[in-house]
């Protein structure tokens, strides 16, 4: 068991939220019991994910996704009000890390994702350096990089494939990371994946020959949250669930 203070101590050393410039708040956006036995992770706190927590006596949730966007109507009617309202007569507590949680070079979305297809990353590109970038090794096309994805996110990537060149440089960051394709073509990228595409990226892969894998928002960003929520209990003595609400975004 460990406290809500302390549990939100540990948050805040090992993502260390105060270095980025965010869309949103992280770190605790609702607050539920002071005593935390069980965390539940998952990508995105919607609906579905707080009821299963809750279903799985979850005393606090870890998401990727939170609750509060800059730029929302922030009244709590609505679909907002009934997940808020959800968490807090069950009194779960909600965290949510959102840059903090692609970054982490060893937890983080960018990071597990490069583990789960075989890259390690050697360097960092693009806005407050999210996008990592590293030797494609053995994967020397983008036919193969292609399949590989595939196996291991389960969903068949959308491919811009450039002009077919031999993969030297692969760079990489989770979720509507689109917009930095650009950073990835100048870090020396032969091929960029990231969660969506839209619709410049395919002239881009065009013109400049470097391939474009759009492998879902959602299928990209499911290995950041457990890997921390994992770290935690560990570290504290909680007891961890990882449920992925399936989403084909």
């Amino acid at each position: 068991m460990a406290t809500r203070a302390e549990v939100e101590s540990f948050l805040q050393q090992l993502l260390a939220p105060e270095r980025f410039k965010d869309y949103g708040p992280n770190g605790l956006q609702v607050e539920g019991r002071g005593e935390i036995r069980k965390v539940v992770s998952g990508v995105t706190a919607s609906l579905a994910l707080i009821n299963a927590a809750i279903e799985a006596q979850a005393d606090m949730i870890l998401v990727h996704h939170g609750l509060f966007w800059r730029g929302q109507d922030g009244r709590l009617i609505g679909w907002l009000k009934a997940r808020v309202e959800r968490l807090m007569v069950a009194g779960v507590n909600l965290f949510a890390y959102h840059l903090p949680l692609d970054a982490h070079p060893l937890f983080g979305n960018n990071a597990r994702l490069g583990a789960e297809l075989g890259l390690e990353a050697d360097g960092r590109f693009g806005d407050q350096e999210l996008g990592f970038i590293g030797p494609a090794g053995g994967v020397s096309s983008v036919q193969a990089l292609q399949a590989i994805v595939q196996q291991r996110l389960r969903r068949e990537p959308v491919l811009a494939a450039g002009d077919g060149r031999p993969l030297r440089r692969i760079a990489w960051c989770t979720g509507g990371a689109q917009g930095y394709f650009e950073a990835a073509i100048a870090a020396g990228a032969d091929a960029f994946l990231t969660g969506e595409i839209s619709e410049p990226q395919a002239h881009l892969a065009s013109e400049t020959g470097v391939a474009f894998l759009a492998c879902g928002h959602h299928a990209t960003e499911r290995y950041g949250a457990p890997a921390v929520a994992a770290h935690l209990a560990t570290s504290l003595g909680l007891t961890h669930e990882f449920i992925d609400i399936d989403n084909p975004a």
